[in-house]
């Protein structure tokens, strides 16, 4: 009886829909559609997204449209299943999978009755469930076919706030370190001593969107997969950085389904080693990565130095020479786990290690002489060097997003730890002249070790705006520790024994906290965007010298920082970007402690207590222009103005007996300014060459009137780059790289380390005192895939072909004039080798492909 009342009750459903407006709701919303999805294998699919929709009436504007009804994934098994459908009514099945064509199917789980046909008969059940059977989708040739990847990544992409460089086709930093990767990324320029500016001035480097502890010849360049120039970061990025942009280094996330990964091997010129590997599993909800590299360095460099030193009557002129060697290498390890605990909801686990241990050798001669050609003495340093570091990272993050598309809250955490040992040796002997008679010696030993430590903690929220547009919000708090302990001997000369010498000595910690917290919107209104940012900042130090226990500290209170970005496209693929921001670079302790340091005989240096916290405004205008046949062109004006711009400086100490020295310190200049214009131009000259062309005209001045009554003048200088990757063919490619520096104020030093390394031998002094000369380079690689697929790699790559990146830089002062030249271990040639191996058939382990899923995977990872 009961299935007689139901049945009746269906079939008068039906008939009900029938005489109901179009598009309005079936009466019953009992209705199951299953089947089971495959490829064209007969290997089921599983964790691909099926989503189900169906025809609405819209009673605002007439018309049918189509809504989301339901959205899952397959499962293992690849069988779906969607329940509580309407009985009536036309509805779409969508089905799409990584590796596969898109496809569609529409039905209905009733079929209308015609016209006159027979009301259903007594004790006969409708069948309200729909089997669609099994459904094959087709494999597509522009997504992943084994391991062989179709189509490339863009070399340069545009956002709001930043510029994207691809760096994965850069073969001639095969085998190399972030710092051979930067010498090819436009906007940016590398010295001889790997230091990188941006712009005129030292960039913040972040890892993965976080800040790291690790420098540059300490990230290989096989593990960096894009570089992200941010020339003027917003209100979401810490505005501690003064008057520099972030360089932020994505590393490789291998997110593939399945079991995949590679190994690389090479060698260089002077049988240094590079190699590593990497490993990626996925199965279900977990993901498990590892990774590994290793690098090898025997670096060689040459160097002179020409010292005019005005402190002395009569005028004393100084000539040196130096031979310099670094034997030794770093390895670097990562692994990770993410959880996909559901649809929405990511966790994730990293950790990384980082061993290097290093012993660099030197040889400096030195030939004094008093003006009018007196010859005072000849020396000779010989300098052996043992340093060691240890680093330890860990970073945990998870993200959970919302039914809401766009609506996501993250939060993460980093704690980085490193230790570091050595133990330096100079002896130093003296003659009257070269080849004469023997005068003295002297023998200095520096023990040192020290740990550091620095903690991130960060959390995010974004949620959608109306229309086309978002909010961002967020917390963050960043906890460092540093320590140092060394420890400085000189032979005592009455008993030929080494003595520490406590005034000598540098035994120092501190700890230094910023606490931050920042709120952006971003909008869309047709064709005009912005994005308004504000975020606010508070920090605070405090410092000790352990063996005096004298402490210093200082607090400085909340401080906004605002930013605004505009973005205007025009017609015929054009768009136009204006923004503005307002930074801060903060004295850290080592540039604030009045400690005279005289580790290195040849280079003292002292802190400056009364240093005070520089702010930098910037501004930037953008034009680009997308072209046809894959070119583009990009633009931009720049200007920066800082005030009490902290700059390294040459002063003057009296020591015993009323000699003066020269002594390196830190000052608040009045202010600084640079304008520019920058030009990037992305070609396609043939289908088998991508060119790309970056140039940059700026003008920059440092204003250290309060200091010497006078500054240097200001100075244009340009410099420009030149890349290209040729696909030659039968696996066979091919890249020329070339820059052009012209002469450049010497660029401001943000650094506050103190040691070795000081001004006779080219240490960078006030950007007020000086200039480098004019260099160029090239550099060229060529590549050869070959085995199934193209699994296997040969890359010869030659670094600095013919020898000309050099660094001629002169310095002047009140105190002293000094000309330095450095030259490299070049050229370098490099020979490195790759292998690639993974599975990506169905069959063999569960996939996961859901869009939440692989954004969780992206987003919760933040490194370093």
């Amino acid at each position: 009886m009961k299935k007689q009342i139901l049945g009746l009750i269906l079939g008068l459903s039906a008939l009900l829909t029938q005489a109901q407006p179009t598009g309005m709701p079936a009466p019953a919303a009992i209705g199951v559609a299953f089947g089971k999805l495959t490829g064209a294998d007969g290997q089921p699919i599983a964790g691909a997204s099926a989503i189900l929709m169906g025809d609405k009436f819209d009673t605002a504007s007439k018309k049918m449209k189509q809504v989301l009804l339901k959205a899952q994934t397959t499962r293992a098994n690849g069988e779906f299943r969607f329940e509580q459908l309407p009985l009536t009514g036309k509805l779409t099945l969508k089905l799409s999978a990584t590796g596969y064509e898109a496809m569609e199917q529409s039905f209905t789980i009733l079929s209308m009755p015609k016209p006159g046909s027979p009301a259903p008969k007594p004790g006969q059940m409708p069948d309200i469930e729909k089997d669609l059977g099994t459904i094959s989708l087709k494999i597509s040739a522009k997504e992943l076919q084994a391991v062989t990847i179709v189509a490339e990544k863009p070399g340069l992409k545009m956002d709001i706030d930043k510029k994207v460089f691809n760096v994965e086709k850069n073969m001639v930093s095969a085998g190399g370190t972030a710092v051979d990767v930067m010498r090819n990324v436009p906007s940016l320029l590398v010295d001889i001593n790997g230091n990188v500016t941006m712009r005129n001035a030292s960039p913040q480097i972040f890892v993965d969107g976080r800040p790291t502890t690790l420098s540059l010849d300490q990230i290989p360049a096989d593990a960096i997969e894009s570089v992200e120039v941010i020339t003027n970061p917003s209100a979401k990025y810490d505005a501690s950085g003064g008057n520099a942009g972030i360089l932020n280094i994505v590393l490789k996330k291998n997110k593939r389904n399945g079991y995949n990964g590679n190994v690389n091997a090479g060698v260089d010129k002077r049988g240094g080693i590079n190699g590593g590997v990497n490993f990626n599993v996925r199965q279900d909800k977990i993901n498990i990565s590892v990774a590994g590299f290793t690098n090898q360095m025997r670096n060689r460099s040459t160097g002179t130095t020409e010292i005019e030193n005005l402190l002395y009557k009569p005028t004393l002129f100084v000539n040196q020479s130096n031979q310099s060697r670094t034997n030794g290498g770093f390895i670097f390890g990562k692994a990770g786990v993410d959880w996909f605990a559901t649809n929405r909801s990511t966790f994730s686990l990293n950790m990384i290690r980082v061993h290097g241990s290093f012993k660099p050798t030197d040889m400096l001669y030195t030939d004094s002489i008093a003006s009018g050609g007196n010859q005072i003495s000849y020396a000779e340093r010989s300098t052996t060097n043992e340093r060691t570091f240890n680093a330890y990272g860990f970073q945990g993050g998870y993200k959970q997003l919302f039914p809401q598309a766009g609506r996501e809250l993250t939060a993460d955490f980093n704690i980085f730890t490193g230790l570091h040992e050595g133990a330096a040796a100079y002896n130093t002997n003296i003659w009257a002249t070269e080849g004469g008679a023997w005068k003295s010696a002297m023998q200095q030993r520096i023990l040192s070790n020290g740990d550091m430590s620095n903690s991130t903690f960060q959390t995010d929220y974004v949620t959608p705006l109306k229309g086309n547009g978002k909010i961002e919000m967020g917390l963050r708090a960043q906890l460092r520790t540093f320590s140092n302990r060394q420890a400085n001997y000189f032979t005592n000369p009455s008993t030929g024994k080494l003595e520490e010498i406590g005034a000598a000595s540098t035994n120092y910690k501190n700890r230094d906290n910023v606490y931050a917290g920042y709120l952006s919107m971003t909008k869309s209104i047709g064709n005009f965007g912005y994005q308004l940012g504000l975020r606010a900042e508070s920090s605070d130090y405090t410092g000790e010298l352990t063996d005096t226990k004298l402490k210093f500290s200082n607090q400085y209170p909340l401080s906004l920082f605002p930013s605004v970005f505009l973005s205007q496209k025009l017609n015929k693929n054009q768009e136009l970007q204006l923004n503005y921001s307002r930074r801060v670079n903060r004295p850290n302790f080592m540039q604030l402690i009045p400690f005279i340091d005289s580790t290195d005989q040849l280079n003292w240096s002292v802190g400056n207590a009364g240093l005070r916290p520089e702010f930098t405004s910037s501004f930037e205008m953008s034009y680009s222009k997308k072209l046809k046949g894959g070119n583009s062109l990009l633009g931009s004006v720049y200007f920066k103005h800082t005030d009490d711009l902290i700059t390294r400086y040459i002063d003057t100490l009296t020591i015993t007996g009323g000699v003066k020295r020269p002594i390196n310190t830190f000052v608040n200049a009045n202010s600084s300014r640079s304008f520019g214009l920058e030009l990037t131009s992305v070609n396609k000259p043939a289908s088998w060459w991508d060119m790309t062309t970056n140039m940059n005209l700026y003008n920059a001045k440092v204003n250290i009137d309060n200091l010497t009554g006078s500054s240097q003048d200001a100075l244009w200088s340009w410099f420009g780059k030149w890349n290209n990757n040729l696909n030659l063919g039968k696996g066979w490619k091919a890249q020329l790289a070339g820059l052009y520096q012209s002469k450049t104020n010497i660029p401001v030093n943000q650094g506050g380390g103190m040691g070795p390394g000081g001004p006779q031998m080219g240490g960078s002094q006030s950007a007020a005192q000086g200039y480098v000369k004019s260099s160029w380079s090239m550099d060229a690689g060529i590549s050869k895939t070959f085995l199934k697929n193209n699994a296997g790699t040969a890359t010869f790559s030659v670094s600095d072909i013919f020898g000309t990146r050099r660094m001629d830089q002169y310095s002047e002062s009140a105190f002293f004039i000094m000309q330095t030249h450095r030259l490299g271990d070049v050229p370098m040639f490099r020979l490195n080798l790759s292998f690639r191996f993974g599975q990506m058939d169905l069959s063999l382990l569960k996939r996961k492909n859901m869009k939440g899923e692989m954004e969780g995977t992206q987003g919760a990872m933040q490194g370093l």
